[in-house]
């Protein structure tokens, strides 16, 4: 089957993300441009309007109210999903990576980066009171001083977070009083994305050190390990299988013109259980930097350094081929 390619963005993928039912993909890249699509058919439904750099991260809320997204124009803006309107700036002192709305939309996390003397800070702020955002204060501000986050989603519930270091380090910090719930060390190096599965009992982990792994949310327990033989840029888990798809390539610096070959970037798909590789889809000229299940799992999309997001719907083979199984 033919994906759907959307064309909207001019410089390479950052994060492409689903809203909870489905029919809105957001997607952001190294441009300041916020595109949302309707995900059924590809069209272009408008964007978002008012970042200056490159857009890290993008997440929408509960009921698809709102949409937030963090810069490396050292901010971190809300907007209303329905008119595209900003509703809120928050500035910060660097670049934002990562950001989030908790289980309930209220409570908003976005983690800065260390850079220019500026140390890597995990800051939260509650949208019920307007004060916070319009004095930039947030209500708690956690420093990380040893390894900055590149990536953090929240917990089942909005407990805690869980962010993923430079380092290869995972932490589990409490959205009440800022502490260090856990620490762990299974990567060796960088962990690039951190996607939880539907019911927020597990999550995946992508890294640099070839590998994505599979954790208990709670106990931060390893589980499974998935091996490539290249950087994982972004993993995410099927909502209604066992499944695993991957998403990676070299580093965008290391692509050679002799990797420009057609399918060298391939997403890969792993069985959960077994993790045994069982599928490959071709398409990307370049490495992918994000992927995403569709809620209801029958399509997923990705995201690449050639700037292009391609939505797959899977063939109704590889349903029956899954209840068989």
């Amino acid at each position: 089957q033919k994906p759907i390619l959307l064309q909207g963005h001019e410089r390479s993928i950052t994060q492409i993300k689903y809203n909870r039912e489905g029919d809105l993909l957001f997607t952001v890249a190294k441009d300041p441009i916020v595109n949302v699509w309707y995900s059924v058919n590809g069209e272009r439904l408008g964007t978002y309007n008012g970042h200056t750099g490159a857009v890290w991260c993008v997440d929408a809320d509960w009921d698809t109210r709102h949409v937030l997204t963090g810069s490396a124009d050292n901010s971190c803006r809300l907007w209303d999903c329905e008119t595209g309107k900003q509703l809120a700036l928050v500035k910060t002192s660097s670049a934002v990576r990562t950001c989030g709305f908790d289980f309930g939309g209220n409570i908003i996390m976005f983690s800065t980066d260390k850079q220019m003397g500026y140390q890597c800070f995990v800051s939260f702020f509650d949208l019920r009171d307007p004060a916070q955002i319009e004095n930039n204060e947030p209500y708690m501000k956690i420093p990380c001083s040893d390894s900055k986050i590149t990536s953090a989603v929240w917990g089942p519930l909005g407990e805690f977070i869980i962010a993923g270091h430079e380092n290869g380090e995972l932490n589990q910090f409490s959205a009440k009083s800022g502490e260090q719930l856990t620490n762990i060390k299974e990567h060796t190096k960088q962990i690039n994305d951190i996607q939880t599965s539907r019911d927020m009992t597990m999550f995946i982990t992508a890294s640099k050190d070839n590998t994505a792994k599979l954790f208990d949310c709670t106990s931060l327990e390893h589980l499974k390990t998935f091996r490539t033989e290249r950087p994982v840029n972004s993993a995410a888990l099927s909502p209604i299988f066992d499944h695993v798809v991957l998403g990676g390539g070299q580093e965008a610096m290391d692509v050679t013109t002799t990797s420009t070959r057609i399918g060298k970037f391939e997403a890969r798909f792993f069985h959960l259980a077994f993790e045994e590789e069982f599928g490959r889809v071709k398409g990307h000229f370049g490495p992918i930097n994000s992927v995403a299940f569709h809620p209801d799992g029958k399509s997923y999309s990705s995201g690449g350094e050639d700037g292009y997001v391609r939505i797959h719907y899977f063939d109704p083979q590889y349903f029956e081929f899954e209840f068989e199984a």
